[in-house]
């Protein structure tokens, strides 16, 4: 699928810091030359830039974001201009400034503002990245509005897709935020759309999300086809004693022309309470001679 050459947010020069995360190992064979590109991936819901004491406070979710040391990173629960709870920063641009990185931005809601003149109040997912965005998708999947009092299921923006170039080798990466009702009807819904979006797409795959299930929720089951869950053996949600893995990082299995297998090399959770989530990090390694676009 060829995507709208449109990215939403800033594009900032890349640069890497350093971190509490052991820094990913050197490509495989060689720095980006050999059979293997390595690349570190995140996710983090940042909660609006709340901690879990739901005090705002984006330093410490930039030190955390930044202690990852993570190449790619997706984000949920995204403020840009939308009220007093983030003091009507965009978060998304600013959080890409501070680190260094580039940003794509895909609001689920987008409002007028306020007052006349001023930007519209945005909420939706991000994906910060170290290397050259290429071009991006903000995709519609059906989802039940927090907004409208009387909500039904409907299409929806939200699910980002951005195509980034690695050491050469083109790289899809999806960030999503499936519904949180324990109602799962429109979590199948949001899944069947997700596996037909991304089957659209030839070469390397990595979707990056919080799903509000578990990794054997049934409404999950169909993802596993086609993608490998990056399991860290260790729960996300809550940030405080959390119990449950609600946050992922998948990958494409491949076995077909173009498909775009990414073997995971480890993933791992990081114990902090920046957020309402814990951050999940994935190291991972794209082959080279299957990433094809």
């Amino acid at each position: 699928m060829s995507l709208r050459r449109r990215t939403v947010g800033v594009l900032i020069a890349a640069g890497l810091t350093a971190t509490a995360f052991a820094p990913p190992a050197g490509a495989v064979e060689g720095a980006g030359r050999g059979r293997s590109v390595p690349l570190r991936v995140a996710t983090y819901n940042i909660h609006a830039g709340a901690g879990m004491d739901n005090v705002f406070d984006l330093d410490r979710q930039v030190a955390q974001l930044r202690a990852l040391h993570a190449d790619v990173i997706g984000l949920q629960e995204v403020d840009a201009h939308w009220g007093a709870r983030s003091e009507w920063r965009d978060l998304a641009t600013e959080l890409a400034e501070r680190l260094h990185m580039r940003v794509s931005f895909a609001p689920i809601y987008s409002l007028d503002p306020v007052a006349v003149g001023e930007p519209r109040r945005e909420f939706g997912v991000a994906v910060l990245s170290r290397h050259r965005i290429l071009a991006a998708e903000n995709h519609e999947i059906t989802r039940l509005s927090t907004q409208d009092p009387d909500p039904v299921p409907a299409p929806a923006p939200g699910f980002g897709e951005v195509l980034l170039r690695v050491r050469g080798l083109p790289v899809r990466v999806y960030v999503t935020h499936l519904d949180y009702r324990s109602d799962p009807s429109v979590r199948i819904a949001q899944v069947a759309e997700t596996r037909r979006i991304m089957g659209e797409d030839r070469g390397h795959k990595i979707l990056l999300g919080d799903f509000n299930a578990t990794p054997d929720a049934p409404e999950l089951a169909p993802l596993w086809r086609e993608l490998t869950d990056a399991d860290p053996g260790a729960p996300t949600f809550p940030a405080q004693d959390p119990v449950n893995r609600i946050d992922f990082v998948a990958v494409s299995k491949g076995g077909g022309p173009g498909a775009g297998a990414v073997r995971i090399r480890g993933a791992a959770v990081a114990e902090t309470l920046a957020s309402d989530h814990r951050p999940l990090v994935a190291d991972l390694e794209l082959p080279r001679g299957n990433g094809a676009a």
